[in-house]
């Protein structure tokens, strides 16, 4: 198992690496996140997104060409005064 220190924001992160088969775990101690990957690099990018998510950082918002590659209209993509779904309450 690997363990690396890196600054940022003011403070040191403790991330750990490992390889379990064919896949490389990643995981942020302070936080608990953890992620994997096919390759170290990717299991780390996946660590970043996740570790933004964990902390509330929301990415940006799709243009209206990804939406339209969803299947998506973005013209009918509009958030209005509806009550969410019970589901989502």
């Amino acid at each position: 198992m690997a363990s690396s220190t890196s600054e940022g924001s003011g403070h040191d992160h403790e991330i750990r690496l490992w390889q379990e088969d064919d896949w490389w775990i990643a995981e942020d101690v302070d936080s608990g996140v953890t992620t994997q990957g096919p390759s170290r690099s990717r299991a780390l990018e996946n660590l970043d997104e996740a570790v933004a998510l964990h902390d509330g950082e929301t990415g940006d918002k799709p243009t209206d060409e990804e939406l339209r590659k969803l299947g998506i209209d973005p013209a009918e993509n509009t958030t209005g005064d509806q009550e969410p779904p019970d589901v989502l309450k």
